[in-house]
């Protein structure tokens, strides 16, 4: 391991069960390229390492996170938001977990903006090993990964609480998509509002353990994200990406199928809630649902349960 005279250290050698060690740099948190969102909080560590690079302090930047062993809801949510933030010019940040950390970055990938992952390990040690591709993926796509722990460190429980702080430090807002009532998720979220961040927390069904967490934190005072606007809106750049929305929901459908098709979301829902809903018949609901399905607008999802596609 080399220091140049900049401050910045270069690995060139082969730690064990790394993916890449080439071209770290070591960031002392004197040198003028440590991020200024970080200097502000005293709890910040002395020196960070990086691959790839920093997000940009032009660009408005939101933590995604949420649950590992997350529904299926809170997958097609986090790709969903971080898809149209990043779509807006949001720079998206998060922690490269499993579940909803990685759906994040990937909705911020097909939106086409870079991403950024902080990681509880070495920034060459790529966790968990399933995200691999992810992994390349984010510095391939001029995003960065980011770290406090040496390069070659193992993950360890310890440092993924304490990794929480760099990804609500260098937000803007955090958006918390699913978590149990004593999530890492809401330590994040801790740290972001004593950090002074905005804290958006996406609500789902009160029976769900899922849900718990993101509850909390709505009735102790974060904004109700109801849908990707509200964030933007908040960060000052509402309307990129309203346009899209608007011809999204103006089908051109007949009343009858607009109404039914009004019922639907992304939980799956069956022809009797439509019918209490709409006040249509069975028959009626059943060939509008035919209809829709035929359109390529809805999709069966289990038996008798339809979502939008």
């Amino acid at each position: 391991m080399e220091r140049t005279d900049t401050g910045i250290v270069i690995d060139t050698g082969n730690a064990t069960d790394t993916v890449n060690t080439e071209q770290i740099q070591c960031i002392d948190k004197d040198h003028p390229e440590y991020p200024q969102k970080m200097r502000q909080y005293p709890s910040m560590p002395s020196r960070i390492y990086l691959k790839g690079r920093l997000p940009s302090p032009d660009k408005p930047t939101v933590a995604v996170i949420g649950a590992r062993m997350c529904s299926p809801y809170g997958r097609i949510q986090a790709f969903r938001y971080a898809k149209a933030l990043s779509e807006a010019g949001v720079q998206i940040i998060s922690g490269m977990a499993l579940g909803i950390d990685s759906e994040g970055h990937k909705g911020a990938l097909e939106g086409k903006m870079p991403t950024f992952a902080v990681l509880g390990c070495g920034v060459d040690v790529c966790y968990p090993k399933t995200n691999k591709q992810l992994y390349k993926r984010i510095l391939w796509e001029n995003g960065g990964i980011i770290s406090e722990c040496p390069p070659g460190t193992q993950p360890m429980p310890w440092c993924f609480p304490a990794r929480n702080r760099i990804i609500s430090a260098l937000s803007d807002a955090v958006l918390v998509v699913e978590a149990k009532e004593n999530s890492g998720s809401l330590i994040t979220a801790g740290f972001a509002l004593e950090q002074g961040k905005m804290v958006f927390a996406i609500p789902g069904a009160v029976c769900d353990a899922l849900s718990t967490g993101c509850h909390r934190l709505i009735y102790d005072g974060a904004g109700i994200a109801y849908c990707p606007e509200v964030i933007l809106e908040e960060l000052g750049i509402s309307g990129r990406n309203r346009p899209q929305t608007e011809e999204k929901t103006n089908l051109g459908l007949a009343s009858d199928l607009n109404l039914v098709y009004s019922c639907l979301d992304l939980r799956p829902k069956n022809p009797d809630y439509i019918v209490r809903k709409t006040g249509f018949s069975p028959a009626q609901v059943s060939n509008c649902l035919v209809e829709l399905m035929l359109r390529g607008l809805i999709r069966e999802s289990g038996r008798h349960y339809y979502v939008r596609t």
